[in-house]
């Protein structure tokens, strides 16, 4: 009997264990390899994204750029700019005038005009035997018409009288050839000259520079030695000749006002001053005893305590007062 119960607590005791095993949780089994399959199949996915655009951006570039081009990408084309010879065809004119007016000589005449025109035209040109003559002629113009193409104008005394001649000329880059025959004009008519401008006038400081411009031109003309005395510091004053004139007097100046100028240091002076001509050189245009007045603009500045001179030049509008 004791062996009977002792069996049986022993199958209780296994049955219970059983039970315990039973119901306490059962680890889970791991597959091989399972825990960076995941990493594998983001990797491919990627891959094959990388190998479809290369092949897409290979196929499609070469076919989208054989379609259309950009017009933006071609560079222009350099080409080299062909002007007119201006200052050749000035001076070719020139001389084709100056024959062209001379008429004393047909014959003479008839050569040298051969070789301003095309091969046989010179004959077109024939003027009867002292009927032209031209002095003083000057290059007033340069109408361009074209990198070939151009009309000299010529301003000369003909026959005495003030007159313009219009010479066409022809330029192939290298080589110059009257296009045709010139023509006589009217000279440039005389313009109407308007009103000076008009500016708010300083008499203090007129008075101020009346001797130190007396004593400047002076210098300028005779004492050549004595010019930077009034010239300002670093300015450059070129005197005129030596013996050529005289100083006499400063007969009108007129100074801005700094209202006018803006500027209350530098002044631009206009003056009128009476030169005496060497003895023997007196002649028409010039006053009494041999004088005469010439117009002068004297930029003039002040150093805080005195005038000096900075530049002189000739004055506009001194007939527009």
């Amino acid at each position: 009997m004791a062996k009977t119960a002792r069996r049986d607590t022993a199958v209780r005791d296994r049955a219970d264990d059983v039970d315990d095993e039973l119901d306490a949780p059962r680890p889970r089994k791991l597959r091989a390899g399972a825990g960076g399959r995941w990493w594998v199949g983001v990797g491919r996915v990627l891959l094959w994204a990388f190998v479809i655009v290369v092949i897409f951006n290979g196929i499609w570039f070469p076919i989208r750029n054989g379609f259309s081009l950009p017009t933006s990408a071609a560079e222009p084309e350099v080409t080299e700019t062909v002007q007119f010879p201006e200052t050749a065809a000035a001076a070719f004119a020139l001389r084709f005038a100056d024959a062209y007016l001379d008429t004393a000589d047909p014959e003479t005449r008839q050569a040298a005009l051969a070789t301003f025109v095309p091969e046989g035209q010179a004959g077109q040109l024939n003027l009867p035997a002292d009927s032209l003559t031209g002095e003083n002629l000057t290059v007033i113009a340069v109408e361009v018409h074209d990198e070939y193409n151009a009309v000299v104008v010529i301003r000369a005394d003909v026959n005495g009288e003030a007159m313009s001649l219009e010479v066409p000329v022809y330029s192939d880059g290298s080589s110059l050839v009257l296009s045709g025959g010139p023509a006589l004009l009217a000279a440039p008519a005389r313009a109407e000259l308007p009103a000076a401008p008009s500016f708010d006038q300083d008499p203090q400081v007129a008075e101020q520079l009346e001797g130190v411009l007396t004593g400047f031109f002076e210098a300028y003309a005779e004492e050549a030695g004595h010019l930077d005395r009034y010239v300002e510091l670093g300015a450059t004053v070129t005197p005129l000749p030596a013996n050529s004139v005289e100083f006499v007097e400063l007969s009108d100046i007129t100074v801005p006002s700094q209202s006018s100028t803006g500027d209350d240091d530098v002044r631009q002076v206009a003056t009128a001053v009476v030169w005496a001509l060497p003895s023997g050189d007196a002649g028409e245009g010039t006053g009494e005893a041999g004088q005469m007045v010439q117009n002068y603009l004297v930029t003039v500045v002040n150093s805080g305590n005195e005038w000096y001179v900075r530049d002189i030049q000739g004055a506009p509008h001194s007939f527009g007062g």
